[in-house]
């Protein structure tokens, strides 16, 4: 009887070291800036991808991984007869999650595709917890199960700091912008049910840590925190503050706090940052 095996996409924001760790197979993303394509986390990382996108007048664009792309891996994976969880980024901000079920469909391995409905550290909840569980020896129907429990109990929080990105995107207008830009507004959202959701505007990084330790206390009270991750583009500052407000509230171990993809970067901006709790 074979193994089950992990695969995720380059949104999950794990270290190369954490997908060793786990034995955890991710497969990139792409994503085109200045009429250059590079394989997300593989051909290009944060830093370089950053000073590109500033000097860039179009918003880079990402692409899901063909499905033969797919393909190759769950068969590759498949040979020994194990059978495979496939756990991508939400299927609301990217066809990922349907570029891997058409290659479920066509590989000969058995696959079984899971959109986690969540981006970044909250997708790597998720993955860790399959790539565990298969390690110990679960079943697929026990893992799956865990997954939408996990799915169920977890929160995204993302605060966005500049809305060039939103205008280069189309999303709103260049007065809408400036004036946003006047009064210092930070747009913050949700992710539920796998789209963002504004929720509120905060004018002060007071205000933004006050909303963000008011959220999370209501999702969690009387629960045990399992898991807490804050990823940043360029947003150290701010992001750090949270880091230690959420710390101190939740009594919870070492926050990490950790630079994203570009695929997210391309649509947040510089300065924006999440932070990702998942609960039991």
């Amino acid at each position: 009887m074979g193994k089950v095996k992990i695969v995720t996409d380059s949104t999950v924001d794990m270290t190369p070291q954490e997908l060793e760790k786990y034995d955890v197979e991710m497969v990139p993303l792409s994503i085109s800036i200045n009429d250059e394509v590079f394989l997300d986390k593989i051909e290009i990382e944060q830093d370089e991808f950053l000073q590109k996108m500033r000097k860039s007048k179009e918003l880079p664009k990402s692409s899901q991984p063909p499905a033969g792309v797919f393909m190759e891996v769950y068969d590759r994976l498949g040979q020994d007869g194990s059978e495979i969880i496939s756990i991508h980024m939400t299927g609301g901000m990217s066809g990922t999650v349907q570029s891997a079920e058409s290659a479920a469909s066509m590989s000969d391995a058995t696959v079984h595709v899971v959109d986690s409905k969540f981006i970044s550290k909250a997708l790597s909840f998720q993955v860790i917890e399959a790539a565990k569980m298969a390690e110990a020896g679960k079943s697929v129907a026990e893992i799956l199960e865990r997954l939408e429990m996990i799915r169920n109990q977890t929160g995204l929080i993302i605060v966005i700091d500049t809305l060039e990105n939103l205008v280069k995107g189309g999303r709103i207008g260049k007065a809408s912008a400036f004036i946003g830009s006047l009064l210092n507004i930070k747009p913050i959202a949700i992710l539920d049910e796998g789209v963002l959701n504004p929720v509120s505007k905060a004018r002060s990084q007071a205000q933004v840590v006050k909303y963000i330790a008011k959220k999370i206390t209501a999702d969690t009270s009387g629960k045990v925190v399992k898991g807490i991750g804050i990823v940043h583009v360029n947003g150290f500052e701010i992001a750090d503050k949270v880091r230690k407000a959420v710390a101190e509230l939740s009594g919870f171990g070492e926050i990490l706090l950790e630079d994203t993809t570009p695929v997210i970067s391309t649509h947040t901006g510089e300065g924006a940052f999440a932070i990702m709790y998942y609960w039991d």
